[in-house]
């Protein structure tokens, strides 16, 4: 591993970026054209070549140690629903009982893997309007608006995991380092105190904004509507930045851009996005019009050794059986019942029970889904059961479309607070192993409960958020450590 305290972080990502420039999210999706240097206009001086760099920007984000596997596995370990086996220290071993710290290679690693994506994206961004290749303004605005989405969604990641939540204080408390401008190492100062985490979901959201309006409604194939961003996807990541934010009318806006007024709850505009009939078949087809985004994976573009979600989750010999599922979690809740869809896809080994959602295909191709139509289903029945004062009827059906799609008994609720409860409930259930559970304890303020042998964690304690890496403060003199 590079040291880099003894080298600029981002002459490291600029060299990085070199080889991630010349790769596409997938050989037979996204083929680029192998250039030299995304910081040398030449890089740009034919369609071909931008089309290739813009592939080069997914392929930052869905890094084994990013996007592409990690970050997902981190917030979901963080949480109660898996117990470790292996007791791997490099398979995160420390982030699951909380003895994480500034020097550990989760925190290193992930920051460096985000930060030299955004940075990727700045370059591009820096430099498109002036391309020498004969573009269209109009395909020039969607290749930004790819680039800024794919910001926006690597700092509302990295923002949910180093930071404190929005909604503790309205966010005021240290955000992140805010990179805006592309850094090719000659002359750069890595300096750049942090932002507050409002300033930090303020830039996300104007990303965001750009990128819906930039961004193609659709693309011609199936397999570019899930791998490629485009409108629907922009909104649907807003639905989730606004929960975040405890912004709930804000939530319902963007999601009635997308999701009709009652049911079967479908996308009228752009792709039509729904729920699919067969849960299990939205993590071997993958091209679903469940799957608003995902990061593909192929035999000859998988995410890397020991990053794959798969392999956490599957027992051994077929994967490596780090992670079982606790009895105590949501495994054991009687609303997570033996005839659900979703409860099909766990299976017992021994005396432990492994998730099988992510099947593993050889060598652990699975697509990783960013956001599927359910998640803005469900942040769209939160934020109206939030803003009413008792039992939203809309909240409730939505509720329900979600969970009878798997066979899921029909929840009814007296109350808003039994509604609400259900609905957190349910995406305890729809989205175990997605990457989910950290997000949805911290976003409320709430404490991580106690698993196995580790105990809680309160909300009041250092180890709730990550801490910035030693990494970062070696090189970035202006940068606060986390308290």
């Amino acid at each position: 591993m590079i040291n880099m305290k003894k080298l600029n972080i981002n002459k490291l990502t600029i060299a990085a970026l070199i080889g991630i420039s010349v790769m596409g999210c997938t050989n037979d999706i996204l083929n680029p054209v192998p250039q030299t240097s995304v910081s040398d206009l030449s890089a740009y001086d034919t369609p071909d070549r931008v089309e290739s760099l813009v592939n080069g920007l997914y392929r930052g984000v869905k890094s084994g140690n990013f996007l592409g596997g990690r970050y997902w596995i981190y917030n979901d370990i963080r949480g109660e629903e898996f117990l470790n086996q292996t007791n791997n220290g490099v398979t995160g071993l420390q982030t699951w009982n909380f003895t994480i710290n500034s020097s550990s290679n989760e925190v290193a690693n992930l920051w460096g893997s985000a930060y030299a994506a955004i940075n990727n994206i700045n370059l591009f961004l820096d430099k498109v309007d002036a391309a020498p290749a004969k573009l269209t303004p109009e395909k020039i605005a969607n290749y930004k608006g790819e680039a800024r989405f794919l910001r926006a969604l690597s700092y509302f990641s990295l923002v949910n995991i180093y930071c404190q939540p929005y909604t503790k204080d309205n966010g005021a408390s240290l955000g992140l380092p805010l990179r805006l401008v592309g850094e090719n190492g000659a002359g750069n100062s890595n300096n750049l105190k942090r932002s507050t985490v409002a300033e930090v979901y303020a830039k996300i959201i104007e990303d965001l904004n750009f990128a819906e309006t930039n961004l193609p409604s659709n693309y011609s194939t199936s397999d570019l509507n899930v791998t490629r961003a485009h409108k629907n996807a922009a909104i649907a990541i807003k639905t989730k930045v606004y929960l975040a934010m405890g912004k709930y009318a804000e939530v319902v806006t963007e999601g009635n851009k997308i999701v009709s007024s009652s049911a079967p709850f479908k996308a009228s505009s752009g792709v039509k996005h729904e729920l699919n009939s067969n849960f299990a078949a939205i993590f071997t087809s993958y091209k679903t019009l469940e799957s608003i985004f995902s990061l593909p994976m192929a035999t000859n573009d998988a995410p890397g050794t020991q990053n794959q979600l798969a392999f956490y989750w599957l027992a051994g010999p077929v994967g490596g059986g780090e992670f079982s599922l606790n009895p105590s979690g949501i495994l054991g809740d009687p609303a997570f019942g033996a005839d659900d869809d979703r409860k099909k896809l766990t299976a017992a080994s021994g005396t432990r029970t492994y998730l099988t959602k992510f099947p593993g295909a050889s060598p652990f191709i699975d697509w990783v889904p960013v956001i599927r139509y359910a998640e803005v289903l469900l942040n769209v029945a939160e934020a109206k059961a939030r803003l009413g004062s008792g039992v939203d009827a809309s909240a409730l059906e939505i509720l329900n479309a979600v969970r009878t799609r798997s066979k899921g008994s029909v929840i009814t609720a007296e109350n808003q607070t039994e509604l609400v409860n259900a609905i957190l409930k349910e995406r305890r259930i729809e989205f175990l192993g997605e990457g989910k559970r950290s997000f949805d304890i911290t976003r409320l303020n709430q404490n991580f409960p106690a698993k196995g042998p580790v105990n809680a964690v309160t909300t009041a304690q250092s180890e709730y958020i990550w801490p910035i890496p030693t990494t970062e403060l070696a090189v970035n003199k202006d940068c606060q450590p986390n308290p």
